[in-house]
């Protein structure tokens, strides 16, 4: 009985849950991860969530990333080499809430402003609404009366 009643609780979890969607950023948007862009700027007024990825994109060999704690970001201090993201197209999960920081460590890039602080939200990411359907202004109409989408809807679990 037992069994019934979590498998009951399972199937309505599912479908009464709301869904959430992460967000892929491309860090610096077309211009990418470069010199010459304001990523302070870039951030300014994005929400960042658990489960969002941030995709870093630029010349391979040219550019790397590092992620740094909060004293490395300001003195641009670089890990070793064997911590750099270096792929080109390198991308991380924001997986935890809190502060996250990133810098270029070839050169004096970092010095030069390319770096980035982000703040991940706790929660998860929000669903995204559903487009509103086509009406005449009503509600949905079905054989020209007001149609409930759950009127319609059964559960049927045999056990």
């Amino acid at each position: 009985m037992a069994s019934k009643a979590f498998l009951i609780m399972i199937v309505v979890a599912t479908i009464a849950a709301p869904p959430a969607f992460a967000t892929d950023y491309v860090v610096g948007d077309r211009s990418g991860w470069t010199l010459g862009v304001n990523y302070t700027a870039w951030a300014e007024g994005k929400e960042f969530y658990v489960g969002d990825r941030l995709i870093f994109k630029y010349a391979k060999g040219v550019h790397n990333v590092y992620k740094v704690n909060g004293t490395a970001f300001q003195q641009c201090a670089v890990p070793s080499p064997s911590e750099a993201l270096t792929s080109g197209s390198d991308v991380i999960t924001l997986a935890t809430p809190g502060r996250k920081w990133y810098i270029c460590g070839v050169g004096e890039h970092c010095a030069s402003g390319m770096k980035l602080v982000i703040t991940v939200d706790s929660s998860i990411a929000p669903a995204s609404a559903p487009a509103p359907a086509p009406t005449s202004g009503g509600p949905l109409m079905h054989n020209k009366k007001p149609m409930n989408f759950w009127s319609n809807w059964k559960l049927k679990i045999h056990f």
